[in-house]
């Protein structure tokens, strides 16, 4: 189904070691920066899969078309996760496989038709204590634009978010934020379009960006062409 020379290198690159911990850890709060490789993951943790959607898309203001990313932001519920960014996905039902709950969850929250995307790899497992999940991220790739349908009970506003963007260091930032539970932290984030992307979904996009990088860091780089 590809053929477009960045997704070649994208799936050449998936096909050897992935950065894992040292890709996340770039945008992971403080101090979980120093104790992600100290934790221990219970035995009663939770599975779900995310899946991180590239697509080719041709804004007004652009001339050439650019290799996208869709994030999505959630509405405002009690919870750990309410109202934030992140990418479609959730929780693994029954015995169905991680890989087909990322694609049904893709089709549940933004009318992705599974069949109209190739899957091109999976990126390093990631584990969240807030939720107690493990968080599985597979990549896929689709020739055109979805006909996006966001499911309103569950996506609150689509982000389409060019892949050059996120490799833009101008867009990383850091704030001292406070939580109820663990007081104040250091919290890095990629600010899209006025949409701060933090926690698992920024370490999962921070591990694809090590990945993509000639120098094997992540993030902030001009150095990769994404026009597709």
């Amino acid at each position: 189904m590809n053929g477009h020379p960045i997704i070649e290198t994208i799936q050449q690159a998936l096909a050897g070691p992935l950065p894992g911990v040292r890709g996340q850890i770039k945008m992971a709060p403080q101090p979980r920066a120093g104790q992600i490789n100290r934790w221990e993951i219970p035995n009663n943790y939770r599975e779900a899969s995310v899946l991180l959607l590239l697509y080719p898309h041709h804004p007004p203001d652009q001339l050439e078309p650019d290799l996208h990313v869709v994030l999505t932001r959630r509405p405002d519920y009690p919870g750990a996760h309410g109202g934030q960014i992140s990418l479609p996905g959730g929780r693994r039902e029954g015995d169905e496989s991680l890989l087909i709950t990322a694609l049904r969850e893709a089709q549940e929250e933004i009318g992705l038709n599974p069949a109209a995307v190739e899957v091109i790899g999976q990126l390093s497992p990631l584990y969240t204590p807030p939720s107690n999940f493990y968080i599985y991220p597979f990549i896929a790739y689709s020739p055109v634009r979805p006909a996006f349908q966001p499911d309103a009970k569950e996506v609150a506003e689509l982000i389409e978010t060019p892949l050059h963007l996120l490799f833009n260091p101008a867009i990383r930032r850091e704030e001292i934020w406070h939580f109820p539970n663990y007081g104040e932290r250091l919290v890095p984030f990629f600010d899209v379009f006025g949409h701060r992307v933090w926690g698992a979904t920024a370490m999962i996009l921070s591990e694809f960006l090590t990945l993509l990088q000639p120098n094997g860091t992540a993030p902030g780089s001009d150095n990769l062409t994404v026009s597709a």
